[in-house]
């Protein structure tokens, strides 16, 4: 009896094993289809919902989400700004070959997530945006010359820009910013540039140094003009000080004053040229007129003197 019982407990045991095991297995797959349908969309992105296969129409926006395990999948589209960069080559209206580095800045808009993960896939940047900036580079570089597209970058990038967004705003891509890095023509071409701007240093040096020196010159000429004024200004100070000066004197003058001071710088020598202007000559002159006097109160003693003369020759014949 009791080994009876022993095996039905043995058996009892071995019997309840496979149940524990399924339980277990039921657990972890259903832990598996709990964990397969929980979806977190990360920020700035949005979820792609696809079931076997097909897109659905309406995309996850961003937190977490439950979908069907095992039957649908969610593909993670981000809406961020994003940066392509590449090179393009293009051809200048003057036959310049240029190789133009780009940065662009651009995203997906959330709403045409889906559509574009259907029509393009994930893979959009290389079917949709190298194309299309190949395509604008080379036709809006084809509107300007080697020397424009260097000192119109803003403009021509601007330009760039505004074709992109036209071609590719259909598929739910926004141009945010787009970048000319840099231009890199021909050897050729730029030692041609670099000599054009040295003759041009060159030209702008020899016109600062003319237009120098021309403002050095006049300013000399200023400071003679100055100077030649100055010394008028005082020529004419001078003269009309003196004409002061003579205007004082002649009306302090009277003819009485003047003979004194003739009289006391005489040095005592009688001018041997008479004239009316010298005080002194006018002593000299009632000197002289003394004398005619005198001359002329004596006439008749010099006649009778001849007829006297005359009668003593006569008696001595």
């Amino acid at each position: 009896m009791s080994e009876g019982k022993v095996i039905d407990i043995k058996n009892g045991r071995k019997s309840k094993a496979p149940l524990i095991v399924t339980i277990a297995v039921v657990a972890v797959l259903l832990g598996i289809a709990i964990l397969a349908s929980i979806k977190i969309v990360p920020a700035g992105c949005t979820g792609v919902v696809t079931t076997f296969g097909e897109v659905s129409d309406t995309s996850l926006t961003e937190g977490l989400h439950f979908v069907i395990p095992f039957a649908q999948k969610v593909e993670i589209i981000s809406n961020k700004i994003q940066i392509y960069e590449a090179t393009a080559d293009a051809v200048s209206n003057d036959m310049q070959a240029v190789n133009t580095k780009i940065a662009v800045n651009y995203r997906i808009r959330s709403e045409a997530s889906a559509s574009i993960y259907r029509d393009i896939g994930v893979d959009y940047k290389d079917v949709i945006l190298m194309p299309t900036v190949q395509e604008g580079m080379k036709s809006v570089c084809a509107k300007y010359n080697a020397e424009q597209l260097i000192t119109k970058r803003a403009s021509v990038a601007d330009e760039i820009k505004t074709e992109l967004e036209a071609k590719v705003a259909g598929y739910g891509i926004e141009i945010e910013k787009f970048n000319i890095v840099n231009f890199d023509f021909s050897k050729e071409f730029n030692e041609a540039i670099e000599a054009k701007q040295v003759a041009e240093q060159n030209y702008l040096k020899t016109k600062t140094e003319q237009n120098q020196a021309i403002v050095v010159a006049e300013a000399e000429a200023k400071k003679k003009v100055i100077a030649a004024e100055a010394d008028a200004k005082a020529i004419k100070a001078r003269a009309d000080a003196q004409a002061d000066a003579n205007k004082t004197i002649a009306a302090s003058l009277s003819p009485t004053l003047i003979q004194y001071q003739t009289i006391e710088r005489w040095n005592g020598v009688l001018p041997k040229v008479a004239s009316s202007a010298n005080p002194l000559i006018s002593l000299d002159l009632d000197d002289e007129n003394t004398k005619t006097e005198n001359q002329q109160t004596t006439p008749s003693t010099s006649q009778t003197t001849p007829s006297s003369s005359a009668q003593k020759t006569e008696k001595q014949s």
